[in-house]
């Protein structure tokens, strides 16, 4: 049996029993949110990999086999790049282009490279919950849809998703400094950090990130710094009790200073995606989500 822990990860909640935010202007207050390199909503850039980005220099957390950008006397120096924009449609229609590099420096134990992140999907559709995507009836069922890397390449047919660019097999979302959230699985269809079994706990930075095998720099939770810059090296989680004795209350924890509902990112199906608290500063739990 798979042990599924989804966190953090809540898709606009609210419109599954109501007309979801989704106009343009809504759509518009959503780009401001992100860590964009690109003029807001002005121009889609036809190579995201072409564009100049914002440097970030990095003194510390890479080695010259593993930066994803110039190497320097013991410095890397690699360039974070993100668009996203809006189209009026309708329906409303965004853009999300990333590299996939973080605004911070990670601390990256093999290669980090660049990524051709690229989709266009529609922004915030509405959806119902007498309309359902998977209707498992046993464990075996919902294991097979949540324990399955396969089941989630693809977005509901109402997202109208079009990959532009990389594949998007395993990226379920966009945060909002660009880089990529993964689903809920890790590559041996287990949950990353509680895995059931003789299976490894994954090993990610103080941040909550950590390369794939191709060399994607990415979060499987939710995490503050890309909200607030972290100041200096990054550390191993496993190098900070509190993160690797619970690595879920740790990511709590990061948001401290969001306690209201907070932009973290995008999915791949157009829908918001926010941090663990709601507008009243109460911490959603799935107790609040059948309520």
């Amino acid at each position: 049996m798979c042990l599924t822990f989804i966190l953090l990860l809540l898709i606009n909640v609210r419109s599954a029993v109501a007309g979801a935010s989704n106009s343009l202007g809504d759509c518009y207050a959503l780009v401001a949110k992100f860590d964009t390199t690109c003029a807001a909503n002005v121009t889609v850039v036809s190579s995201i990999l072409s564009t100049t980005g914002i440097n970030v220099i990095c003194p510390s957390g890479f080695t010259n086999s593993t930066c994803p950008g110039n190497w320097s006397n013991g410095t890397c120096v690699f360039a974070h790049k993100l668009c996203v924009t809006c189209s009026a449609g309708p329906p409303v229609r965004i853009r999300v282009q990333s590299n996939g590099l973080p605004r911070f420096c990670p601390n990256a134990p093999q290669s980090i490279t660049e990524q051709n992140i690229d989709f266009t999907v529609n922004f915030n559709p509405d959806v119902s919950i007498n309309s359902l995507n998977h209707n498992p009836t046993s464990v075996a069922a919902l294991d097979a849809i949540v324990c399955n890397l396969s089941s989630q390449i693809l977005a509901p047919a109402s997202s109208n998703l079009v990959i532009n660019g990389d594949p998007l097999i395993t990226v379920a979302a966009i945060s909002i400094d660009g880089v990529p959230i993964l689903n809920v699985n890790s590559a041996n269809n287990a949950d990353p950090f509680y895995p059931t079994g003789n299976i490894s706990v994954e090993i990610v930075d103080a941040c909550l990130g950590h390369p794939n095998q191709q060399n994607m720099y990415h979060y499987h939770i939710g995490t503050a710094c890309a909200l607030t810059l972290p100041n200096g090296s990054i550390a191993q989680c496993t190098n900070i009790p509190s993160c690797s004795t619970n690595i879920a209350n740790y990511s709590i924890s990061s948001f401290n200073q969001y306690r209201t509902i907070t932009v973290i990112g995008i999915a791949k199906d157009g829908h918001i995606i926010y941090g663990p608290y709601d507008s009243t500063g109460t911490e959603v739990s799935i107790v609040n989500l059948a309520t």
